[in-house]
């Protein structure tokens, strides 16, 4: 009889251990299946809070922008009275949508996101207006529904732009073999960045100084300064790197072995962004005929900059995310004391014209790069080598 009761009285004690152990070890999982908890961390002056005011989602912890975006974010709301909890969906729109419904049962009023794919984002999107959510587009627009209220961004258009007028202003003579690449057919920016490439670099490859020398869609479209969305869909997904440095290097790799002599030499690259731009340069300076190469990119990555001093990538568009973040947040913070937000401009996104805020591109190079990174306090002197 004694034993019995000392062997239930060890399985109670053994029971009760187990539940403290339990409950010691619950922690928070964030977006990508991990015990986490930095990736729902939140601001607020330092103390925490039941409920929310702003929820941030942003699209992957994987690139540098985003991650120096976060920080941007919390300093940017550090002065004021408000809460923020900022979530990473690790370039998964199920996580997207996940992190959305956290932040909703979290009690927010305004949601920025940057999505990682914009159609797929709708969702995620009415979700949060149907609880009365304020809903902000944030870098890249959220498309095909009217589930957004506004749109902060940089001009997207006048980067592509930058990126083409750069290459025509380092191009002498005709013939010049141009590769093109773009960022993922998924993002709404891939397009706007190629259309405004496309929009200046178009006239030079029909008068002959270009050379298309990857595309053959973009080939059958050259006398075509105009191109309908469907259009550039047939160009981004010949030329597509997805964001991803290392399907850049693949498709860089591929488009360099197949191209014949007069394909090589001194080229030109569209490169869409920073990531991919350092991909691509290091794939084309490797090809021993490749004698010269000019090649674009975007975002003024510290890697990139270093790059830049060094001549191995050519430009990158700055676009001076302080700003953009500021923007942003000043704008929720309207919203949140009960007023209208100012805007200047719109976007179709498909389903409805978004009112945006924009903000300005710098192109940066050699030339301009202490002026512009250093001098502005972007960066610190003491991150780079070779400056004079």
């Amino acid at each position: 009889m004694f034993k019995r009761s000392k062997f239930l009285w060890v399985l109670l004690a053994g029971a009760l251990l187990v539940s403290l152990l339990v409950g010691c070890s619950d922690t928070q999982t964030d977006s990508s299946g991990s015990d986490d908890d930095s990736s729902g961390e939140v601001s607020d002056n330092g103390s925490n809070s039941d409920t929310i005011d702003v929820g941030i989602i942003l699209p992957t912890r994987d690139e540098p922008r985003w991650v120096q975006d976060e920080q941007r974010f919390r300093d940017a709301i550090a002065d004021s009275n408000y809460t923020t909890e900022i979530l990473f969906s690790q370039g998964s729109s199920a996580n997207e949508l996940q992190n959305v419904e956290t932040l909703i049962s979290r009690g927010i009023d305004v949601l920025i996101m940057s999505p990682h794919d914009g159609d797929a984002a709708g969702a995620a999107a009415k979700a949060a207006s149907l609880e009365g959510i304020k809903v902000i587009s944030y870098d890249r627009l959220i498309t095909n529904t009217d589930a957004v209220d506004y749109y902060v961004t940089f001009d997207s258009f006048a980067v592509g732009e930058a990126q083409g007028q750069y290459l025509i202003d380092q191009t002498d003579g005709e013939g010049v073999p141009l590769y093109l690449y773009a960022g993922a057919s998924s993002d709404n920016n891939a397009f706007l960045f190629f259309d405004g490439a496309w929009s200046v670099l178009q006239p030079k490859i029909a008068d002959g100084t270009f050379v298309i020398a990857n595309s053959s869609a973009a080939e059958g479209l050259k006398d075509k300064n105009e191109l309908s969305r469907d259009e550039l869909g047939q160009i981004l997904n010949q030329v597509t790197t997805n964001w991803d440095p290392n399907e850049a290097i693949n498709k860089a790799q591929t488009h360099l072995t197949s191209a014949g002599e007069e394909l090589k030499g001194d080229v030109r690259v569209l490169a869409p962004n920073d990531g991919t731009a350092r991909s691509i340069a290091d794939t084309f300076s490797a090809d021993s005929d490749i004698t010269n190469y000019v090649i674009t990119g975007q975002d003024a990555e510290k890697a990139s900059i270093q790059y830049i001093i060094d001549g191995k990538q050519s430009m990158t568009v700055f676009k001076d995310v302080r700003r953009l973040v500021e923007d942003a947040m000043g704008l929720a913070i309207t919203i949140l004391d009960g007023n209208t937000p100012e805007t200047t401009g719109a976007y179709d996104n498909g389903s409805i014209d978004v009112a945006a805020l924009q903000s300005e591109v710098i192109t940066v190079d050699q030339l301009n790069v202490q002026a512009e990174l250093i001098d502005s306090g972007y960066y610190e002197a003491s991150e780079f080598t070779g400056l004079e």
